[in-house]
């Protein structure tokens, strides 16, 4: 097998489930070493010891991504065992709890955000030094939503979550450029994962006060609503296959559902027409012959 994965490295975060393992066997088959992480460790060792009986080798590693030193400990473990890292998928992630903007939890954001967002960060900051040191190049993929291209009703710090994560991205593109490092953000729709089910894995450091919470009869519609788009989503496999075809072709935003051009569409006249306005303005107006400050 000869092509620009095989005998690389990749780490995986979310990798004992959904779309982290799709995409782990859909890399092991292109002839990658895979260090599978999570916070779920039984369904970890289960998964892990599925890949390896087909052949492929698997490393798994305990892996809370809200923990730096955990980051730390999984890049660490992956040199020690496959020599070089190339890759880091950061897919680990949580959809929190449904409701409107005056219910929202503290706590839920802050869990939403330190997994989503930061899970993401710690990723890029424990992986990339990694995979510069060895000057072969490499990817970072980082798991967003069509979410981040869109807001939803009841699902702000979701939607806001990985609208950063879209940001981050698009940030770190420049930056890693140089290291032939490239950087991709992966936008699916709804997808067959059971991250409607993410509170089962919910840390304890985020679990909120009994006098906060919210009342379960007020969050039945919207879970029921989640569960019910999550299980018509794609199969994961799928996604995996998608995303395959969109590294090798480098693309910087990967989708997987093309029907959803419209939604990006609707927003990015939104944008424009807001510039319009602008450049129509008595106040702002005259600014438009000013240099743009580029980066």
């Amino acid at each position: 097998m000869s092509n620009e994965f095989n005998g690389k490295t990749a780490i995986i975060s979310g990798a004992a489930g959904g779309i982290g393992l799709a995409l782990a066997e859909a890399l092991a088959e292109q002839g990658m070493n895979i260090v599978m992480g999570d916070i779920d460790n039984a369904a970890l060792m289960q998964s892990g010891s599925a890949l390896r009986e087909k052949g492929y080798n698997i490393l798994t590693c305990a892996l809370d991504v809200t923990d730096y030193s955990q980051w730390e400990d999984i890049v660490a473990n992956a040199k020690d065992k496959f020599g070089k890292v190339h890759m880091v998928i950061n897919n680990a992630g949580v959809g929190g709890t449904p409701g409107k903007v005056e219910d929202s939890e503290h706590e839920t954001w802050r869990w939403v955000m330190d997994v989503n967002v930061m899970g993401v960060l710690y990723g890029a900051q424990a992986s990339v030094p990694a995979i510069q040191e060895h000057g072969e190049g490499g990817w970072v993929l980082n798991v967003a939503s069509m979410a981040g291209m869109m807001g939803m009703p009841y699902a702000g710090a979701y939607c806001a979550s990985k609208a950063a994560v879209v940001s981050m991205t698009e940030s770190w593109i420049a930056e890693l450029k140089p290291f032939n490092i490239h950087t991709s953000v992966l936008c699916p729709a709804f997808v067959k994962t059971r991250i409607h089910e993410s509170y089962r894995n919910r840390q304890q450091k985020y679990a909120v006060a009994q006098e906060n919470r919210i009342d379960k009869e007020k969050l039945k519609a919207g879970a029921q609503a989640a569960t019910m788009a999550v299980e018509s989503g794609i199969p994961a496999a799928m996604l995996a296959e998608r995303v395959i075809e969109a590294l090798k072709s480098k693309q910087t935003y990967i989708f997987t559902h093309p029907n959803y051009r419209k939604v990006t569409t609707e927003r990015f006249n939104a944008i424009d027409n807001g510039f319009i306005d602008a450049e129509n303005s008595a106040v702002v107006g005259h600014l438009i012959d000013d240099d743009m400050v580029t980066f």
